[in-house]
């Protein structure tokens, strides 16, 4: 009784905005479609909802042939990043208008409306209108809507990318309160977004699409501890994982005419070139360290993003805390060498220091 897509294929010109890409979604679990923007997240979801028809494969429900159910019968509800409400109607009224359309009794309408309110917690407004809500009360009041239908497949497409930064961060912690609390157990929740963050702290299946295709699926540590190749562990962490090309001799590690010794989970590596990753939080300010010099500083929130070169390699630093710099500046550096990725020179995974391909 799941959602099952086969093979689905979508190319309406030269590019294909889904590539044989197939899942098995099961009921009362949390999926999150994680991609870089074109990347095929938005098709996705509409080829569920029935907005879009693939030139290819399979999609099924509950054993049924979801390709020849109607959009109006699929029992899918869909909340998009652009916050649509109906602007002439106030918030009680913006959720129960799909229920009006289904021919709900009055009862019925009132309890569910209630619930969705609570849930989102905007019991209160029902008498407000649209404009006067801010940002993150009007995506709840989408959001509201959504859950009032109780529909069987709740499809939720970059829901928070047009907030702010700190009402993302708010809004962030609710949904996940809500997924957690206010989901059916006969629901399907799935969420698409750019934001590894989100994939995270959401943690529920993950599905890595890169121009329309599945570059890995699992649960979100996995994603996050043992990316399959180089594209998945740029596109699983903000900032992207560093990239140094460089040489595993014996027991060091050598780039840019910088030399570390080589952590116990590459021991079963061969001495050759490989394409080495390290997170940007892995690296730290040290006078102890190699000389690097600062291309930007950019403050994110209380953090310091440090974008650093050497010779031909570059990289970015995480500094937990807000500092001021000047754009070439001199600054040091140390490396967690145990916190390090090694990919073989066709970008593949071969050593992690959670474990994977280790030998």
């Amino acid at each position: 009784m799941n959602l099952i897509g086969e093979n689905i294929t979508y190319k309406p010109g030269d590019q294909f905005h889904l590539n044989d890409v197939s899942f098995n979604f099961k009921k009362g679990n949390l999926y999150t479609i994680l991609g870089r923007t074109l990347s095929g997240k938005t098709t996705f979801l509409k080829t569920i909802a029935g907005l879009l028809n693939p030139d290819s494969g399979n999609l099924s429900f509950e054993e049924k042939d979801f390709s020849k159910i109607p959009v109006w019968e699929r029992n899918v509800a869909m909340v998009y990043q652009q916050f649509i409400n109906y602007p002439h109607l106030n918030v009680y009224e913006n959720i129960i208008f799909p229920l009006r359309q289904r021919k709900l009794s009055q009862d019925k309408i009132k309890t569910d409306v209630e619930e969705a309110l609570k849930t989102v917690g905007l019991n209160g407004f029902e008498r407000r209108k649209i404009q006067e809500l801010s940002g993150g009360q009007q995506q709840r009041v989408a959001l509201a809507r959504s859950l009032a239908k109780k529909a069987k497949i709740l499809l939720l497409d970059e829901p928070l990318v047009n907030l702010d930064y700190k009402l993302r961060e708010q809004l962030r912690e609710e949904f996940k309160r809500i997924f957690s609390e206010g989901m059916s157990q006969e629901t399907i929740l799935i969420y698409s977004t750019t934001d590894p963050q989100e994939v995270m702290e959401l943690n529920g299946e993950v599905i890595v699409l890169d121009e329309g295709k599945v570059l890995q699926k699992g649960p979100a540590k996995e994603i996050f501890e043992n990316p399959l190749n180089l594209k998945v562990a740029e596109i699983s962490n903000d900032p992207p994982m560093n990239i140094l090309k460089g040489l595993k001799n014996s027991d060091n590690l050598n780039f840019e005419n910088i030399s570390i010794k080589s952590p116990k989970h590459f021991k079963n590596l061969e001495n050759q070139n490989y394409n080495f990753g390290i997170r940007a939080s892995e690296i730290k300010l040290d006078e102890n360290g190699e000389e690097f010099e600062i291309e930007l500083a950019e403050i994110s929130g209380s953090e310091t993003l440090l974008h650093l070169k050497k010779g031909n390699s570059k990289l970015i630093a995480l500094i937990e805390e807000v500092m001021n710099f000047k754009i070439h500046q001199k600054v040091k550096i140390i490396f967690n060498s145990n916190k390090f990725y090694a990919f073989n020179q066709s970008g593949e995974l071969v050593s992690s220091p959670y474990g994977a391909n280790n030998g």
